[in-house]
């Protein structure tokens, strides 16, 4: 025998009951998520677009400082002379004997190649024609005064040197060479190739930097003819 429709009916009226359940507690579920999800995200503190400015500044200092720290070396790095620093370097530790001290010859030798043997050569002959000799000048064995005044602020126009005459420049450095280091290549001029005059001191260096210290251009060999031994 057949059940009767009406109960089949019922059946499937269940069955479609059920399954419309089902979905809208499906979609209701979603959209739950979807709010919560929602929600969550909205409490998320927003991140941060490109690089904090501190950084970049530092970065920037620090480059800046190593580019003029490398020319600050670059150009006074040759004023160094190493003959001083080796001597200060090399003292006696305890038990040790004493090293040997240098001579303010000795030490103005490595200030004499750095800054005068292209004019003067290094057998302080100069170049005849353009340069006097430092070898057996009355010049160098003479006033410690005049010299220095030329060491400082530097010589032009004609002079005499050694039975020749001679009609150059010679460049001031007292801007770049420190009162000790004049002295002492002023007395490796006077004590080299022969020549046999005293040191000049750092002292007498000072005193006539002061003295001068107004003094604008270049001396003349007449006018230091004018200064006493």
């Amino acid at each position: 025998m057949r059940p009767p429709p009406r109960r089949r009916a019922a059946t499937k009226m269940s069955a479609n009951h059920d399954n419309k359940f089902n979905f809208e507690a499906s979609a209701a579920s979603d959209d739950s998520i979807r709010e919560v999800h929602a929600k969550l995200q909205s409490n998320k503190p927003d991140k941060p677009h490109g690089y904090p400015a501190l950084p970049l500044v530092m970065l920037g200092i620090m480059c800046c400082v190593g580019f003029f720290g490398s020319i600050y070396m670059v150009h006074y790095s040759i004023r160094f002379d190493p003959l001083v620093v080796n001597a200060h370097a090399n003292r006696a530790k305890p038990g040790e004997k004493a090293a040997v001290t240098l001579t303010r010859a000795q030490l103005g030798k490595s200030i004499y190649t750095a800054n005068c043997i292209a004019c003067h050569q290094a057998t302080g002959g100069g170049v005849p024609g353009a340069f006097p000799p430092l070898a057996g000048s009355e010049w160098v064995a003479g006033s410690e005064e005049r010299l220095v005044r030329i060491v400082l602020h530097g010589l032009q126009g004609p002079i005499k040197v050694a039975g020749n005459d001679y009609n150059n420049v010679m460049a001031p450095l007292g801007a770049v060479l420190k009162d000790e280091q004049i002295a002492n290549v002023l007395s490796y001029v006077r004590q080299t190739w022969g020549n046999n005059a005293p040191d000049v001191e750092p002292a007498t260096v000072a005193r006539i930097r002061a003295e001068t210290a107004s003094h604008s251009g270049y001396w003349t060999a007449e006018e230091l003819l004018k200064i006493g031994n």
